[in-house]
Order: structure tokens, then C-alpha cells, then sequence
């Protein structure tokens, strides 16, 4: 899938044993980039890079997931660039029980250390584009979606018509679904949706259809 409208530049590929959506957003007029969730394949990512003639300024993980993140460091060090993840993943993740928990659930080596740690509200300047990082724990303490110019880049947030699993080490449904009445669906209707794995009918929806489709939005938050 790839997305080349005025304003913005969005390429994506299916990456890893997980199937993880790995995404590359551009500003137009700069070519300054993000690499989104790189979950793997890391070739076909640098690729994907040089065939836009970007240049990538962060790595962004929507969550420390193994299945997220494996290739962080080989990219971190191809293009010399930091990893950015939520301050409390970065932390939750650095435990020794956890780390140990989340190999044993995976099957994959959990993160190494973050160098940059985010917070909600924060904002990335990347060319023109401005990346507003919103907190959604529920599929793992510091999960977040990225917002920029009507995308949400959702991670194990929200998928097309599902949430994220919320049995892994660290989830909770409850919260999940507070992260979702709060920070999701409160976004424009017309918020494009772009999850972090192709679980649903569609590679991506939007918030409207979300919350008229979605059982999770429909029958526990819009049904209260």
C-alpha cells in the first residue's frame, strides 16, 4: 500500500514471522522521514527508504512488543538515528520478570533501552509534518497511536474492526477501552486508520466506520 497525497507520503510493508506493519512516513517538501514499527526484514526496509529517497530522522514503536521492534537496532544503526518508544514501555520492559515473561509469550528477544522516551502530547517535527504522539495503554502499559495529518498509525491499539490482545504480560482490556474512549474515537470521523497488523476486512478503515462496526467501540463504550 502507498499513499502519495500533496501533503503527505505514507509506504508500508508486511514484515517478519507476525506479519507487522512497518511504515514509512515522508514529508513531501523535505524527504525527512519516520520508520514506523520496523518488525523485521530489515532489507526490505532500507529498501523501501532509498526507493522514496527519504531520509529517516526516528524510529517509532507504537509499543515494546518483540514482534515490533527487531529491527531497531540494525536500522538505528544503518541511517545513525534514535529510537523513540513511551516512557513507560521503555521502563516496563527494562524489568527482568518481564523481559523473562514477554521472551516466554514471543518467542522474541523484548527491546533494548529507548534513546528518546515519550510522553502523551508530545510532538515530532519531522519536515513539515508534525507527529503527535497519544498514550493508549491497555495492549501494553505504554502504547501509543500516532496522529499526523488525519492518520492514526495504531499499533496493537486498533485494528480494523478489533483491539489488540490484552492477555500478554502487562495488557488490560479496561484500560484499553479507556484509551479508546478518550484518545481514539474522539479524533474527526474521517481519521484514517492504519493498525499494525492486517487482522480485519480492509488494510485500514476510518474512525467513523469504527465506531459504527467495531464491537469493542459499539457494544462497551458507545453502549454505556
Amino acid at each position: 500500500m502507498e499513499t502519495m497525497e500533496t501533503d503527505i507520503i505514507i509506504r508500508h510493508q508486511v514484515v517478519g514471522v507476525f506479519q507487522v506493519n512497518v511504515y514509512l512516513v515522508v514529508c513531501p517538501e523535505t524527504k525527512k522521514a519516520v520508520i514506523i514499527d520496523p518488525g523485521g526484514e530489515g532489507e526490505r526496509v532500507v529498501r523501501m527508504v532509498e526507493e522514496e529517497g527519504a531520509e529517516p530522522i526516528y524510529i517509532l514503536n507504537t509499543h515494546g512488543h518483540a514482534d515490533h521492534v527487531l529491527e531497531n537496532k540494525a536500522l538505528k544503526e544503518r541511517f545513525s538515528i534514535p529510537v523513540c518508544m513511551h516512557e513507560a514501555d521503555d521502563e516496563f520492559f527494562s524489568r527482568k520478570k518481564v523481559r523473562t515473561q514477554s521472551q516466554k509469550e514471543l518467542g522474541l528477544p523484548p527491546p533494548g533501552p529507548a534513546d528518546r522516551r515519550l510522553k502523551d502530547g508530545d510532538v515530532l517535527e519531522v519536515g513539515k509534518l508534525r507527529i503527535e504522539v497519544l498514550h493508549t495503554p491497555g495492549h501494553s502499559p505504554g502504547s501509543v497511536c500516532f496522529h499526523v495529518r488525519g492518520n492514526l498509525f495504531s499499533g496493537d491499539t486498533l485494528f480494523v474492526g478489533d483491539v489488540g490482545r490484552t492477555d500478554l504480560v502487562g495488557g488490560s482490556l479496561e484500560t484499553l477501552l479507556k484509551s479508546l474512549e478518550e484518545k481514539v474515537i474522539v479524533l474527526p470521523g474521517e481519521t484514517i486508520v492504519r493498525p499494525g497488523h492486517d487482522y480485519g476486512e480492509t488494510p485500514t478503515s476510518t474512525l467513523a466506520w469504527e465506531m459504527r462496526e467495531n464491537p469493542y467501540i459499539t457494544d462497551f463504550i458507545l453502549a454505556k
